[in-house]
């Protein structure tokens, strides 16, 4: 291959990173448009592997040379602002507790464990290894239901099951009291999101919400509208409760994109990756492909005492296991981001478009 075929596809490359810089940008609900959010890291890392070749092949005396370069840089400089707040470098949304003994601690395992996954008790040894306060698992029917409560150990006295056929199912277990329990069906009659209250040990009320709503896909939902719609229902929730929030579960979104900013903007949450990396729970099964799917948000009257993913499960989710001190006093510390009134109107407007 000469320099001329060479730089022509470096050129073809450039033009193609624009167009995917810029399609998460598109406020359109199309699923071959919300996808682009979602490689992000990958074309980040291609951007720059070409940027870098092509200063091996730069020519001073061509003005394409730096109008290229000027574009593909700009595009990086783009994708690398969206991804430094999900590195160790950037400022950290919660802080780390400092607390030796929290007086209120909660710690939290969630798992998208793949419908179809007969190894069940991959999951329930890793549950074991970590013994969490409370369990969200989703994708689950029936059958999932009946193995986890016969292997679950009996400090789970209170749950919330709404196992479901459709891939769709979600169960929880908690060894906290769970007050008003409620099992709703925000934008589809299949697919459940489940509102509690918790008494934690320390007497403290907190809020529960836990979601997976449906992904933009071309075969049963082009749209991402059901998706946006049930985040923002439950972003408006998060802002007007008057307990502190936790909020879980698989978003079928990704933490950089436009829909889970405005979520946890609208909400009033904290990410807890922020500062500290990415933790990409999917896909399990590709060591390039992988991208965070699967979240816990809170609100400001948590501290981060640890987070991890779980150990392969034989799901095409990682699980993630996140431990919290509830520190209210130490809430004005770390305030979030009030909402603009731009911002409250569009998560109205899209929290509206679905209605059962």
């Amino acid at each position: 291959m000469d320099l001329k075929d060479f730089k022509t596809y470096l050129y073809i490359f450039g033009m193609l990173a624009v167009a995917l810089t810029i399609f998460p940008f598109v406020a359109v609900d199309y699923w071959w448009i919300r996808i682009f959010d979602f490689p992000h890291i990958q074309l980040t890392i291609l951007t720059f592997v070409a940027l870098v070749v092509f200063f091996m092949r730069f020519e001073v005396k061509r003005i394409n040379d730096y109008l290229f370069t000027v574009i593909i840089s700009a595009c990086l400089v783009v994708q690398l602002i969206k991804i430094y707040p999900y590195t160790p470098f950037a400022e950290k949304d919660i802080y780390t507790s400092e607390e030796i003994n929290p007086k209120a601690p909660i710690s939290i395992y969630t798992a998208n464990v793949l419908q179809s996954n007969k190894k069940r008790e991959l999951l329930i040894a890793d549950i074991k290894e970590k013994k969490p306060d409370v369990i969200l698992l989703v994708e689950t029917d029936t059958n999932w239901r009946d193995y986890v409560v016969e292997h679950l150990n009996d400090n789970y006295k209170y749950k919330v099951e709404a196992p479901q056929a459709n891939t769709y199912g979600m169960l929880m277990y908690s060894k906290y009291k769970l007050i008003n329990p409620q099992v709703k069906f925000l934008v589809d009659k299949g697919i459940p999101s489940i509102h509690t209250k918790m008494l934690l040990p320390s007497k403290d009320t907190i809020q529960l919400y836990s979601i997976h709503p449906t992904p933009p896909m071309p075969q049963h939902n082009p749209l991402s509208t059901d998706r946006d719609s049930e985040m923002m229902k439950i972003a408006n929730l998060s802002r007007t409760s008057t307990y502190p929030v936790l909020v879980m579960g698989d978003f079928n979104d990704v933490a950089w994109s436009n829909t889970t900013s405005l979520f946890q903007n609208v909400g009033e949450l904290l990410d807890i990756r922020k500062g500290r990396g990415v933790y990409n729970t999917y896909n399990a099964n590709s060591l390039i492909f992988r991208w965070p799917l699967d979240h816990i948000f809170c609100s400001k009257e948590f501290r981060l005492i640890s987070l991890k993913l779980g150990e392969d499960i034989n799901s095409d989710h990682l699980p993630t296991y996140a431990k919290f001190s509830f520190e209210p006093e130490k809430a004005a510390e770390q305030q979030p981001k009030k909402p603009s009134e731009r911002q409250l109107k569009n998560a109205k407007e899209q929290a509206e478009r679905v209605q059962l």
